[in-house]
């Protein structure tokens, strides 16, 4: 579960800062369990990644949030990113602003769509469609620019 911290934040303390809150909700909420709902891992991991997205709420309030109606469609060069080790993509989104990361881990790697990210991340489907278009470009400037080796 740390590698799943690891993904919403930048650094290790924070992660573990992170998974330690969360292991504490669980234990002070296990009665609220449901097997009928789901597997308990299922219900924990929920409940990490509702954590690292408050974590990021309070560490973004500061940050103001910009909209775009229809992101643009910045497209990844799939070869390029299929070269690329986990690790050496996982540093480059560790390096996206806080909320682009949050929104582009959300998109891509847990599978929700702008609608369920806006009521996550409490902002408009249209800010949630410009931070996954800002991570794409921003990743594939990193990887044209070669700043990363492939």
């Amino acid at each position: 579960m740390v590698g799943l911290c690891l993904r919403y934040t930048k650094n290790e303390a924070d992660a573990v800062e992170i998974l330690n809150g969360a292991f504490l909700k669980v234990f002070m909420h296990i009665q609220r369990y449901d097997p009928a709902q789901g597997s308990l891992y299922t219900w924990i991991r929920t409940i990490v990644v509702r954590s690292c997205l408050d974590f990021i709420k309070l560490r973004s309030k500061a940050i103001p949030h910009k909209e775009l109606d229809k992101a643009l469609d910045v497209q990844l060069d799939a070869e390029a990113v299929s070269k690329l080790e986990v690790a050496v993509l996982l540093q480059l989104i560790r390096q996206l602003p806080p909320a682009t990361q949050a929104v582009f881990n959300l998109y891509v790697m847990e599978g929700y769509n702008h609608a369920e990210i806006g009521r996550l991340l409490d902002v408009s489907e249209g800010t949630s469609k410009w931070h996954l278009s800002e991570a794409r470009k921003r990743l594939q400037h990193m990887i044209r620019s070669q700043e990363v080796p492939i």
